[in-house]
């Protein structure tokens, strides 16, 4: 195993660029560990590095993934994320678990969390909708990170115009946070479900539009046309 985690290592060293390093961290309020590399980059790293591993179980993947959240560095993350996506078709209900733990644990910039939650967490809460309550309480969360992945996990499915009554009762919970982590984070999830229920994310707005914040608003009204966002942002 950590041959396998080493040999990804090396050839994030190998690839990494000051310059690129340097670009990324001014996307990020927080501190950062990056190695800096590329997307391209990482996402071929991940993948010829997956293809490379014999035992593809959940089980060892999930090991494997663990060992990479742990080094704090983002690039890693990207390579567990799209690890733990790979093995999406051996997901379990108790699979959860793990996933809470990393968010819990691991997260600390928006990039590791928009990527978990997107594809592993939009995923598994498709395959296992009764999951979505599990999230309904990482929205009261006292971790921005947790609060955040509550919203964006159901972005995909969202735009496909899924769970609007579950997105509705997230918002909800998240209506008044004053973290704009969280604020962009239920907004986007309002702008994703608006593309399928344009009018019934407009009248949720402007139901809430006295008390939600203009940042989340923005977000939630950004596709919608003009004399709508005209609409939602007078006040």
């Amino acid at each position: 195993m950590n041959k396998i985690i080493d040999n990804i290592r090396l050839e994030l060293i190998q690839n990494a660029d000051e310059k690129t390093k340097s670009s990324a961290e001014r996307y990020f309020k927080e501190d950062v560990k990056l190695y800096g590399l590329k997307s391209a980059d990482i996402s071929r790293i991940s993948k010829e590095h997956y293809n490379a591993v014999e035992d593809k179980s959940k089980l060892h993947i999930f090991v494997l993934c663990d060992e990479l959240w742990k080094s704090g560095f983002m690039e890693e993350s990207f390579v567990a994320c799209n690890w733990a996506y790979n093995v999406r078709k051996q997901y379990e209900p108790d699979d959860f678990n793990v996933f809470e733990k990393w968010v819990n644990t691991y997260i600390g910039n928006w990039a590791s969390c928009d990527t978990l939650s997107n594809h592993t967490l939009g995923t598994f809460v498709e395959m296992y909708p009764e999951y979505i309550s599990r999230l309904k309480k990482w929205a009261q969360s006292q971790n921005r990170w947790v609060k955040r992945a509550s919203a964006v996990s159901l972005i995909i499915q969202a735009r496909k115009g899924k769970f609007l009554n579950d997105i509705f009762e997230i918002a909800d919970i998240l209506l008044s946070d004053r973290d704009d982590i969280v604020q962009k984070g239920y907004g986007w999830m309002l702008k994703a479900a608006s593309e399928a229920h344009q009018k019934e994310v407009f009248n949720y707005v402007m139901s809430k539009k006295t008390t939600m914040p203009r940042t989340s608003l923005r977000y939630a009204i950004e596709k919608m046309p003009a004399e709508l966002k005209a609409l939602a942002m007078a006040k």
